[in-house]
């Protein structure tokens, strides 16, 4: 299993950095546009779907905390021909929030038990992530 960390400082409090990650028209926005389904409730079923270049990409899974506006944990399997629909197969996603520095500082962590297919990507620093970026611009404007 590999795990990432990646951490962004919002200058908004808790509560609106909590909404930029949780609303779907909001996270429809810094997640490539899109389409966020889900009750938020602990078990309830997650979706992420989106279109790109003519093609449906559709991520699925299941909520497994939600502690407003504190953590976020879910779990997410995406598709691709070499993985099967099977737990093993599903990555793991966190959102903590914690005050700082007059903000709300986000620590997010994959959780990842699929092979890595093909060389593995160079990390973007984070200060250069253009999901963070565009998650901070989200937040930042409400």
């Amino acid at each position: 299993m590999h795990t990432t960390h990646s951490k962004i400082h919002l200058a908004v409090p808790k509560p609106k950095a909590w909404a930029a990650l949780t609303r779907p028209e909001l996270v429809a926005k810094w997640q490539y546009g899109s389409i966020l389904t889900t009750d938020w409730k602990v078990g309830s079923r997650i979706t992420f779907r989106t279109e790109w270049e003519g093609k449906v990409f559709e991520q699925w899974g299941e909520i497994l905390e939600y502690r407003e506006p504190e953590k976020l944990r879910y779990n997410l399997f995406a598709p691709r021909p070499d993985l099967i629909d099977r737990s093993e197969n599903y990555f793991e996603m966190v959102y903590t929030l914690s005050p700082s520095e007059g903000g709300t500082l986000i620590t997010i962590t994959q959780h990842d038990p699929r092979p890595i297919v093909g060389e593995p990507e160079a990390e973007t620093p984070d200060e250069a992530n253009p999901v963070l970026l565009a998650l901070k611009a989200v937040a930042e404007a409400l």
